[in-house]
Protein backbone atom coordinates (compact mmCIF):
# COMPACT_ATOMS: atom_id res chain seq x y z
CA UNK A 1 0.00 0.00 0.00
CA UNK A 2 1.36 3.45 -0.94
CA UNK A 3 2.35 5.75 1.86
CA UNK A 4 -0.36 8.48 2.04
CA UNK A 5 1.80 10.90 4.03
CA UNK A 6 3.48 12.67 1.06
CA UNK A 7 0.04 13.49 -0.43
CA UNK A 8 -1.31 14.63 2.94
CA UNK A 9 1.73 16.85 3.46
CA UNK A 10 1.32 18.28 -0.07
CA UNK A 11 -2.32 19.16 0.59
CA UNK A 12 -1.35 20.75 3.89
CA UNK A 13 1.35 22.86 2.21
CA UNK A 14 -1.09 24.03 -0.51
CA UNK A 15 -3.70 25.01 2.10
CA UNK A 16 -1.06 26.86 4.12
CA UNK A 17 0.11 28.68 0.98
CA UNK A 18 -3.43 29.78 0.11
CA UNK A 19 -3.93 30.99 3.65
CA UNK A 20 -0.64 32.90 3.57
CA UNK A 21 -1.59 34.59 0.29
CA UNK A 22 -4.72 35.91 1.98
CA UNK A 23 -2.87 37.49 4.90
CA UNK A 24 -1.89 40.74 3.11
CA UNK A 25 -5.49 41.32 1.95
CA UNK A 26 -6.84 40.68 5.45
CA UNK A 27 -4.28 43.09 6.92
CA UNK A 28 -5.09 45.85 4.40
CA UNK A 29 -8.85 45.17 4.32
CA UNK A 30 -9.79 43.39 7.55
CA UNK A 31 -13.21 41.69 7.44
CA UNK A 32 -15.99 43.65 9.08
CA UNK A 33 -19.43 42.75 10.41
CA UNK A 34 -22.06 42.78 7.67
CA UNK A 35 -24.31 44.79 9.97
CA UNK A 36 -22.30 47.32 11.98
CA UNK A 37 -18.81 47.05 10.38
CA UNK A 38 -16.99 46.02 13.54
CA UNK A 39 -13.97 43.82 12.85
CA UNK A 40 -14.82 40.11 12.70
CA UNK A 41 -12.89 36.89 12.07
CA UNK A 42 -14.01 36.33 8.47
CA UNK A 43 -15.93 38.18 5.73
CA UNK A 44 -19.71 37.98 5.60
CA UNK A 45 -20.37 37.14 9.24
CA UNK A 46 -22.17 39.14 11.91
CA UNK A 47 -20.59 40.16 15.18
CA UNK A 48 -21.92 38.93 18.53
CA UNK A 49 -23.90 42.15 19.00
CA UNK A 50 -25.63 42.05 15.59
CA UNK A 51 -26.42 38.34 15.29
CA UNK A 52 -29.21 38.37 17.94
CA UNK A 53 -30.82 41.27 16.07
CA UNK A 54 -31.30 39.19 12.91
CA UNK A 55 -34.59 37.29 12.71
CA UNK A 56 -34.37 34.39 10.28
CA UNK A 57 -37.72 33.34 8.83
CA UNK A 58 -38.23 29.64 9.50
CA UNK A 59 -40.88 26.98 9.00
CA UNK A 60 -43.72 26.57 9.73
CA UNK A 61 -44.82 29.20 7.24
CA UNK A 62 -47.62 29.86 4.75
CA UNK A 63 -46.85 27.72 1.69
CA UNK A 64 -47.86 30.59 -0.61
CA UNK A 65 -46.69 33.77 1.11
CA UNK A 66 -43.84 32.37 3.18
CA UNK A 67 -44.94 34.31 6.26
CA UNK A 68 -44.16 32.38 9.46
CA UNK A 69 -46.78 30.81 11.69
CA UNK A 70 -46.35 30.67 15.46
CA UNK A 71 -46.95 26.91 15.33
CA UNK A 72 -47.67 24.21 12.76
CA UNK A 73 -51.18 24.71 11.36
CA UNK A 74 -51.45 21.54 9.29
CA UNK A 75 -50.42 20.63 5.76
CA UNK A 76 -51.54 23.17 3.14
CA UNK A 77 -52.91 25.66 5.68
CA UNK A 78 -52.85 29.16 4.15
CA UNK A 79 -52.39 32.52 5.84
CA UNK A 80 -55.23 35.04 5.91
CA UNK A 81 -53.19 37.19 3.51
CA UNK A 82 -53.00 34.42 0.90
CA UNK A 83 -56.73 33.70 1.15
CA UNK A 84 -57.98 37.30 1.16
CA UNK A 85 -55.72 38.54 -1.66
CA UNK A 86 -54.30 35.64 -3.70
CA UNK A 87 -51.09 36.76 -5.44
CA UNK A 88 -50.33 36.31 -9.15
CA UNK A 89 -47.10 34.49 -8.25
CA UNK A 90 -47.07 30.90 -7.03
CA UNK A 91 -44.90 31.21 -3.90
CA UNK A 92 -42.90 33.84 -2.03
CA UNK A 93 -40.01 33.30 0.37
CA UNK A 94 -37.73 35.65 2.29
CA UNK A 95 -34.64 34.94 4.35
CA UNK A 96 -35.12 37.42 7.21
CA UNK A 97 -37.59 39.83 8.74
CA UNK A 98 -37.02 43.43 7.67
CA UNK A 99 -35.93 44.86 11.01
CA UNK A 100 -32.80 45.60 12.99
CA UNK A 101 -29.59 44.53 11.29
CA UNK A 102 -31.44 43.23 8.21
CA UNK A 103 -32.72 46.75 7.54
CA UNK A 104 -29.17 48.09 7.92
CA UNK A 105 -27.85 45.53 5.42
CA UNK A 106 -30.55 46.32 2.84
CA UNK A 107 -29.98 50.05 3.16
CA UNK A 108 -26.20 49.56 3.06
CA UNK A 109 -26.50 47.61 -0.20
CA UNK A 110 -29.00 49.97 -1.77
CA UNK A 111 -27.88 53.42 -0.66
CA UNK A 112 -24.25 53.05 0.46
CA UNK A 113 -22.83 51.02 -2.46
CA UNK A 114 -22.18 48.03 -0.16
CA UNK A 115 -22.28 45.54 -3.04
CA UNK A 116 -19.89 43.39 -1.02
CA UNK A 117 -22.90 42.41 1.10
CA UNK A 118 -24.79 40.82 -1.79
CA UNK A 119 -22.99 37.42 -1.77
CA UNK A 120 -23.55 37.00 1.96
CA UNK A 121 -27.19 38.08 1.79
CA UNK A 122 -27.66 35.64 -1.11
CA UNK A 123 -26.44 32.73 1.03
CA UNK A 124 -29.34 33.27 3.42
CA UNK A 125 -31.71 33.66 0.47
CA UNK A 126 -30.60 30.33 -1.02
CA UNK A 127 -31.23 28.67 2.32
CA UNK A 128 -34.73 30.14 2.65
CA UNK A 129 -35.68 29.56 -0.99
CA UNK A 130 -34.28 26.06 -1.45
CA UNK A 131 -37.65 24.64 -2.58
CA UNK A 132 -38.13 27.49 -5.09
CA UNK A 133 -34.60 27.16 -6.46
CA UNK A 134 -35.02 23.41 -6.92
CA UNK A 135 -37.89 23.99 -9.38
CA UNK A 136 -36.72 27.21 -11.08
CA UNK A 137 -35.52 27.38 -14.69
CA UNK A 138 -34.23 30.95 -14.79
CA UNK A 139 -33.58 33.85 -12.40
CA UNK A 140 -34.80 37.38 -13.19
CA UNK A 141 -34.15 40.43 -10.97
CA UNK A 142 -36.66 43.24 -10.49
CA UNK A 143 -35.20 45.91 -12.81
CA UNK A 144 -34.54 49.58 -12.17
CA UNK A 145 -35.62 52.26 -14.61
CA UNK A 146 -32.63 53.27 -16.73
CA UNK A 147 -32.55 56.79 -15.26
CA UNK A 148 -32.37 55.50 -11.71
CA UNK A 149 -29.81 52.89 -12.75
CA UNK A 150 -27.69 55.64 -14.30
CA UNK A 151 -27.71 57.59 -11.01
CA UNK A 152 -27.11 54.58 -8.75
CA UNK A 153 -24.74 52.74 -11.15
CA UNK A 154 -26.01 49.31 -10.08
CA UNK A 155 -29.23 47.44 -9.37
CA UNK A 156 -29.28 45.92 -5.88
CA UNK A 157 -31.78 43.24 -6.96
CA UNK A 158 -29.53 42.21 -9.85
CA UNK A 159 -26.54 41.97 -7.49
CA UNK A 160 -28.51 39.60 -5.25
CA UNK A 161 -29.82 37.62 -8.24
CA UNK A 162 -26.33 37.21 -9.70
CA UNK A 163 -25.05 35.91 -6.36
CA UNK A 164 -27.99 33.50 -6.04
CA UNK A 165 -27.18 32.13 -9.50
CA UNK A 166 -23.52 31.68 -8.63
CA UNK A 167 -24.49 29.70 -5.54
CA UNK A 168 -27.26 27.65 -7.17
CA UNK A 169 -26.07 27.19 -10.75
CA UNK A 170 -29.31 28.62 -12.18
CA UNK A 171 -29.40 30.66 -15.40
CA UNK A 172 -29.26 34.45 -14.88
CA UNK A 173 -31.43 36.63 -17.18
CA UNK A 174 -30.89 40.26 -16.07
CA UNK A 175 -32.35 41.73 -19.28
CA UNK A 176 -35.46 39.58 -19.49
CA UNK A 177 -37.64 42.36 -18.08
CA UNK A 178 -37.50 46.14 -18.29
CA UNK A 179 -38.87 48.89 -16.10
CA UNK A 180 -40.59 51.11 -18.66
CA UNK A 181 -42.17 53.54 -16.20
CA UNK A 182 -40.16 55.84 -13.93
CA UNK A 183 -42.00 55.22 -10.66
CA UNK A 184 -41.97 57.34 -7.53
CA UNK A 185 -40.07 56.29 -4.45
CA UNK A 186 -42.29 54.00 -2.39
CA UNK A 187 -41.27 55.56 0.91
CA UNK A 188 -44.30 57.44 2.26
CA UNK A 189 -46.83 55.71 -0.02
CA UNK A 190 -49.71 53.65 1.33
CA UNK A 191 -50.48 50.18 -0.07
CA UNK A 192 -52.98 51.30 -2.71
CA UNK A 193 -50.69 54.14 -3.82
CA UNK A 194 -47.82 51.67 -4.24
CA UNK A 195 -49.96 49.41 -6.39
CA UNK A 196 -50.99 52.31 -8.62
CA UNK A 197 -47.39 53.53 -8.76
CA UNK A 198 -46.08 50.29 -10.30
CA UNK A 199 -49.09 49.49 -12.49
CA UNK A 200 -47.81 48.72 -16.01
CA UNK A 201 -44.29 49.61 -14.89
CA UNK A 202 -42.68 46.43 -16.27
CA UNK A 203 -42.50 44.79 -19.66
CA UNK A 204 -40.77 41.78 -21.20
CA UNK A 205 -39.26 42.97 -24.50
CA UNK A 206 -40.07 40.81 -27.51
CA UNK A 207 -36.44 39.82 -27.99
CA UNK A 208 -36.26 38.54 -24.39
CA UNK A 209 -39.38 36.37 -24.49
CA UNK A 210 -37.30 33.37 -25.58
CA UNK A 211 -35.49 33.51 -22.21
CA UNK A 212 -38.67 33.01 -20.18
CA UNK A 213 -41.31 31.52 -22.48
CA UNK A 214 -42.68 28.32 -20.96
CA UNK A 215 -40.19 28.48 -18.10
CA UNK A 216 -40.56 28.76 -14.33
CA UNK A 217 -39.06 32.10 -13.29
CA UNK A 218 -37.51 32.91 -9.92
CA UNK A 219 -38.02 36.65 -9.41
CA UNK A 220 -35.48 38.31 -7.08
CA UNK A 221 -35.84 41.53 -5.09
CA UNK A 222 -34.23 42.90 -1.94
CA UNK A 223 -37.33 43.53 0.20
CA UNK A 224 -40.94 42.35 0.06
CA UNK A 225 -42.99 45.13 1.64
CA UNK A 226 -46.61 45.18 0.46
CA UNK A 227 -45.89 43.01 -2.57
CA UNK A 228 -46.93 45.71 -5.06
CA UNK A 229 -43.64 45.62 -6.97
CA UNK A 230 -43.31 41.86 -7.31
CA UNK A 231 -47.01 41.48 -8.17
CA UNK A 232 -46.65 43.95 -11.05
CA UNK A 233 -43.41 42.29 -12.18
CA UNK A 234 -45.01 38.82 -12.01
CA UNK A 235 -47.89 39.92 -14.23
CA UNK A 236 -45.40 41.27 -16.79
CA UNK A 237 -43.42 38.01 -16.77
CA UNK A 238 -46.57 35.96 -17.30
CA UNK A 239 -47.65 38.22 -20.16
CA UNK A 240 -44.21 37.55 -21.59
CA UNK A 241 -44.83 33.80 -21.54
CA UNK A 242 -43.48 32.58 -18.18
CA UNK A 243 -45.27 29.40 -17.12
CA UNK A 244 -44.99 30.26 -13.41
CA UNK A 245 -43.27 32.79 -11.16
CA UNK A 246 -41.89 32.39 -7.64
CA UNK A 247 -40.53 35.29 -5.60
CA UNK A 248 -37.42 35.26 -3.43
CA UNK A 249 -36.29 38.28 -1.42
CA UNK A 250 -33.65 38.87 1.21
CA UNK A 251 -36.03 40.53 3.68
CA UNK A 252 -39.76 40.66 4.30
CA UNK A 253 -41.91 43.23 6.10
CA UNK A 254 -44.20 40.94 8.05
CA UNK A 255 -47.97 41.54 8.07
CA UNK A 256 -48.77 44.11 10.74
CA UNK A 257 -45.29 45.68 10.57
CA UNK A 258 -45.84 47.82 7.45
CA UNK A 259 -45.33 51.56 7.82
CA UNK A 260 -45.74 53.88 4.84
CA UNK A 261 -42.67 55.89 5.86
CA UNK A 262 -40.44 52.77 5.84
CA UNK A 263 -37.55 52.55 3.37
CA UNK A 264 -38.49 49.87 0.87
CA UNK A 265 -38.05 48.74 -2.69
CA UNK A 266 -38.57 51.27 -5.45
Amino acid sequence: MADPMPEIKSIGIRNLARSALGWPARMLFPPVCAGCRRHVSQPGVLCGACWPKLRLLERPWCPVMGTPFTHHMGEGFLSAEAIADPPPFERARAAVAYSGVARQMVQGLKYQDRTDLAPWMARWMVRAGADLIAEADVVVPVPLHWRRFFRRRFNQSAELARAVCELSGLSFAPSAMRRVKLTRQHVGLERQEREENVRAAFRVPAEAEIEIAGRRVLLIDDVYTTGATVRAATKALKRGGASAVDVLTFARVLPGDFRADESATI
